[in-house]
């Protein structure tokens, strides 16, 4: 059985935004996301990012954590941001193995000497398209399963632009170098992805509609409405109604890898199996 601490990134504003909108927590979704796949598994909150958060003691009670994501920017260097570097950087002095997606790749990124930032080819909020594997990620135990392309579940404008010395760069795609990869730092690991596996297309589809400001900034969308419009057909293509949703896929051009939640999940689901088995990474 394992045993993960799961780390919310989202400050005490940002979590009220985001129960509003889904019901939960960014980390209460993981949580499910992860009993899901590994039933069993005990998983432990910690909302990162408050001054008034307990944090335990030794971190070695646990078999890995998860890092979710977050409104913050690493750049910002707010007490919010700073705990959480000090969790992750804890994390691995304790070798410990993590998982993370979005922020939490932004957070092992910086810890280990790399750099986040605003990426200068823009945000991608919906999907990242045509992801693919580097040569180190076709064969790596992260991404098994995958095909040589897909699409995944996205909300973000910064990003890893620097990996840290010794990381291997697992995939990309035509708009960020760095969609996938992995981290070692000291006795610890980490895995992730700067998209979203984690997300169902309701939660999406919530997401969206909080972020309608940016998208509209970043010239996606002409307004908040046409951002609530597209935010609804994200969410009906898991809809009732098959036919409609068949034919929501194919105007946007989705697929499986989306669609469904085993293939979405994969690379949660590898981590899971991999800490399962007691190896260290790789």
């Amino acid at each position: 059985m394992l045993r993960l601490l799961i780390a919310d990134g989202n400050d005490r504003a940002a979590r009220d935004r985001h129960v509003a909108a889904t019901g939960r927590t960014s980390a209460e979704s993981y949580a499910a996301v992860v009993q899901d796949l590994a039933p069993g598994t005990v998983c432990q909150h910690v909302n990162a990012a408050d001054a008034d958060a307990t944090l335990p003691a030794d971190l070695t009670a646990f078999d890995g954590l998860i890092f979710t994501g977050s409104t913050l920017k690493v750049s910002e260097g707010t007490p919010a941001v700073t705990r959480q570097l000090d969790l992750m950087r804890a994390a691995f002095e304790a070798g410990r193995a993590v998982f993370g997606s979005c922020w939490g790749v932004q957070v092992a990124a910086t810890v280990a000497g790399g750099r986040a930032a605003a990426n200068p080819r823009g945000p991608e909020y919906g999907f990242a398209r045509a992801i693919t594997p580097t040569e180190e990620g076709r064969t790596h135990p992260l991404l098994a399963g995958r095909p040589a392309s897909w699409d995944a579940p996205a909300i973000h404008s910064d990003a890893v632009l620097e990996p840290p010395p010794g990381a291997r760069v697992l995939a990309g795609n035509r708009v960020l170098g760095v969609q996938a990869i992995e981290i070692r730092q000291g006795r610890g690991w980490f895995w992730g992805t700067q998209y979203h596996p984690e997300l169902d297309l309701d939660d999406l589809a919530a997401m969206l509609r909080l972020c309608d400001a940016a998208i509209v900034e970043a010239g996606l969308a002409e307004s908040p409405r046409a951002v609530a419009a597209y935010a609804e057909e994200v969410a009906a293509l898991r809809g009732s109604d098959a036919e409609a949703a068949r034919r929501l896929a194919w105007r946007h051009g989705i697929g499986p890898e989306v669609l469904e939640a085993d293939l979405r999940r994969r690379e949660i689901g590898n981590f899971l199996a991999h800490l399962s088995t007691g190896e260290g990474g790789r």
